[in-house]
């Protein structure tokens, strides 16, 4: 018996005779900057950490020139550890060790020093590592330094050396280690062999066996996993990392290039330490192992606008031509021939060929600024002048719409920038209601960089909706350029940004299923967006229509706060009083009755919310409290509009460590801006009237009657049945990429022109549930391949689904 309600099949058809649109070939790459430790302790693979001596309290507030080293005393040796800055090893590496024997022990070894490493040093049986050290002898009889791989108590010992014979002068010695044991948490030790006192800098453990086995390379395991991406181009050092904490802060290019002792390090804006090993020479060499174009990013002439202290601040207006003449510098550096003065140091570190430098960004989510505009003008113009070769890449701010991001626009047209960097970090609601916005975008320029983005989740429902972004890119590929997800990695246990593509430890690494997502993406990449017309398509589900909504009051993270003389009630009405405090429900923090009526929020260290489920009959009312911090990091947080579990709005002031206020809308627990960021804190101590009005779509926040925000949330229908197809003209195929967000099953019949008869399919797909989250782990789903004989295809729910066939002449 026929099924009474057999399922409906969509039909995508693809016209493979059409010219179709030409696609950037350079269209998905990756994004590396140094946060959540990707550089040292991640992928550049020096195993000792603070090798050389330069950590210090602009780092992180505890730490000093010997953080991560301690002294070694055993068998009876004894003497002390200290810091020297005279007559250093070179200008811009000023600290370094002074080690000093007063005894020796009964194995005839003085004094010493211990390094943990990055959480520990993790070694291989049977595996060589390098071991080197610059030293030079202050007084007495050390003649050698003995350099050991240990176990973590000492115990045992996996690989010894010896090192020197130390003089009085600055000498680097070197030499192999063969680890006789596997030991993810061991520590390096470096021992003098007499009394005295020797001054140490530049210690080092590295591995031999690096990516593609490049001395001093990097992390082969990583290096591998984002080689396997297949990206196009890689950018690099960022990202707020290239602009920096103020002017002394930016990254200068021309420092990362040289001997390493000879490169200035710094700090870190994410709040580390930068030792510049993994500088602009390994970042280029990496790029051309893995065949991606190099796209690196430096400052715009400014600092990052959230520079403690000064704000943006530009270059002084004397300095500005050395910087220019820096910025040319690397085209040179990165192109010139050999004999140039900048190509003659790409030489000497080992590259006498150009790299084949493309792109250059300039800026970095610069507030569009009259100094920013100077200063960017002058680069801009001086690169166009000298190099007309390169792509310059400009900059839309932090944002996809305000002031920032249509003064980027503008000023981008104005200057005849090529190409604007634009950051969207949204919800995966956002995503799929924003895939047709390339669309309506002006083909004759400036063509899209989307430089960072990522849907705030690492689960299910987040790699399928960015799937479906990539596919509205791909489609738009004539006027979208570049697009690189970010950030790329993180390690367990020192993230500053979550989420991340990439996770790893020590010995581990854990691609998340964005990674996936990414990597289907990049390795089946076209030349040509064809036509593509879907019928039958599934739908977004009904979302259920709830006639009252759940309302809620907050304190941001680590912030105390009182609240009291909450009023509700009709727009146009006379608003009631709240019910009782007793009758809320406390979400997260610590919350006690306070006054005649009131609640305070007691709790440290995070953030808080008090609900009153079902509190006010939508969609047009009133919220009104009287507020007050009396200490902590942030301000207030006031919910609204909360149709369902995971679903609100929220008016958060003095967020952002008490820097701004703002508005939101939550779609399945992901936040995404309703407004532009203001510049306003909350002040302890205060009263603050809050008044949140909503009518409908239109939402309005009052702060002691002044209008903060007048928002209407109006969205454009999200596409969650996203298919692309394109054409691979280097290997005659044609690619089909469907992107299904909806629980819905759909059998999809796939009709070619110019296929005769049944096509055969490859077909790779990521099936996963919505919630599956991938983080510090396997992945719960992998893509699977198989190959489909007809033209019909079966797409799960949740799922990204890739198709590859050659049509016509050229079918296998």
């Amino acid at each position: 018996m026929p099924d009474a309600n057999p399922p409906v099949e969509t039909v995508v058809e693809v016209d493979t005779r059409a010219p179709g649109t030409a696609i950037s070939p350079d269209l998905f790459g990756a994004f590396f900057e140094d946060l959540n430790y990707a550089a040292d302790g991640g992928l550049y693979a020096e195993l000792v950490q603070n090798r050389s001596f330069e950590y210090g309290p602009a780092d992180h507030p505890d730490w000093h020139a010997l953080t991560a080293w301690d002294l070694l005393e055993r068998d009876g040796a004894a003497g002390w550890l200290t810091v020297s800055t005279d007559d250093p090893l070179h200008a811009v590496n000023p600290h370094y060790a002074v080690l000093h024997t007063a005894t020796t022990g009964t194995a005839g070894l003085g004094a010493g020093l211990r390094n943990e490493g990055f959480d520990g040093i993790p070694v291989r049986a049977g595996e060589t590592y390098d071991v080197s050290a610059f030293a030079r002898l202050a007084h007495g009889t050390v003649v050698r330094l003995v350099a050991q791989i240990e176990s973590r108590d000492g115990s045992r010992v996996h690989g010894r050396v010896e090192l020197g014979p130390v003089d009085g002068s600055w000498q680097r010695h070197a030499a192999v280690i063969t680890c006789e044991a596997t030991d993810p948490d061991a520590r390096f030790t470096l021992t003098a062999t007499g009394t005295g006192t020797v001054h140490l800098d530049m210690v080092s453990l590295f591995p031999q066996a690096t990516f593609r086995n490049r001395p001093g390379g990097l992390r082969a395991d990583l290096a591998q996993a984002i080689a396997d991406l297949k990206p196009k181009f890689l950018r690099f050092p960022g990202g707020c990392l290239a602009h920096g904490q103020g002017l002394g802060n930016m990254y200068r290019w021309s420092e990362t290039v040289g001997p390493l002792h000879e490169r200035r390090q710094q700090f870190n804006i994410w709040h580390y330490h930068q030792s510049m090993g993994l500088g602009y020479y390994e970042y280029f060499q990496f790029c051309e192992d893995i065949g991606a174009k190099p796209l690196p990013v430096v400052p715009a002439g400014v600092c990052c606008q959230n520079s403690d202290v000064t704000g943006q601040a530009g270059i002084p207006d004397e300095d500005m031509d050395s910087y220019i003449a820096e910025v040319l510098a690397l085209v040179e550096w990165a192109n010139g021939p050999a004999d140039s003065p900048w190509g003659a140091v790409r030489a000497a570190a080992g590259h006498p060929e150009p790299f084949g430098l493309e792109y250059l960004g300039v800026g970095n989510e610069d507030t569009i600024t009259d100094t920013f505009r100077d200063r960017f003008s002058r680069i801009h113009d001086a690169l166009r002048e000298h190099h007309p070769e390169i792509t310059v890449i400009g900059t839309l701010g932090p944002s996809t719409f305000g002031e920032d991001w249509e003064n980027g626009w503008a000023f981008a047209r104005e200057r005849n920038v090529p190409v604007v960097d634009e950051h969207s970090y949204k919800s995966p609601r956002w995503l799929l209601e924003n895939t047709r916005r390339f669309e309506t975008m002006d083909r004759g320029g400036p063509h899209l960089y989307i430089g960072e983005y990522g849907s705030w989740r690492n689960h299910g429902l987040s790699a399928i909706a960015e799937a479906a972004y990539m596919i509205a890119m791909e489609r738009n590929g004539d006027v979208v350029r570049l697009a690189s997800y970010a950030p790329l990695l993180a390690k367990r246990d020192h993230t500053q940004w979550l989420p991340d593509l990439i996770y790893f430890d020590n010995t581990n690494v854990w691609p998340t299923l964005n990674y996936h997502v990414q990597q289907m993406h990049s390795v089946n990449s076209g030349d040509t967006a064809l036509p593509v017309t879907v019928t039958r398509a599934p739908q977004e589900p009904s979302a259920p229509q709830t006639p009252r909504h759940t309302v809620h009051i907050g304190t941001g993270t680590d912030t105390r706060a009182e609240f009291t003389d909450v009023f509700l009630g009709p727009l146009n009405g006379e608003p009631e009083r709240a019910p009782d405090f007793g009758g809320w429900q406390a979400e997260s923090g610590t919350w006690e009755p306070y006054g005649e009526g009131g609640v305070r929020q007691t709790a440290t260290g995070t953030d808080a919310r008090l609900l009153l489920p079902d509190g006010v009959k939508g969609p047009s009312y009133v919220l009104s409290v009287r507020a007050r911090k009396t200490d902590g990091a942030e301000g207030f947080v006031l919910g609204f509009a909360g149709t369902s579990p995971g679903n609100w709005c929220h008016w958060t002031l003095g967020g952002w460590e008490n820097r701004s206020t703002w508005l939101q809308r939550v779609d399945d627990g992901v936040p995404d801006e309703l407004s532009e960021r203001r510049a306003e804190p909350v002040e302890s101590g205060h009263w603050y009237d809050l008044r949140v009005e909503v009518d409908g779509r239109r939402i309005r926040c009052y702060r002691d009657g002044e209008l903060v925000h007048d928002v209407e949330d109006v969205r454009p229908q999200p596409e969650v049945f996203a298919v692309s197809a394109v054409r691979d003209s280097a290997t005659g195929e044609v690619i089909v990429k469907i992107a299904n967000t909806t629980p819905e099953a759909a059998t999809v019949r796939v009709r070619l022109s110019g296929a005769e008869g049944d096509t055969g399919y490859a077909r790779t797909t990521l099936t996963v549930s919505p919630d599956a989250d991938s983080r510090f782990g396997p992945a719960p789903a992998t893509p699977a391949h198989d190959r489909l004989t007809g033209p019909d295809c079966a797409v799960a729910p949740h799922s990204f689904t890739v198709l590859r066939t050659r049509i016509g002449s050229d079918r296998p």
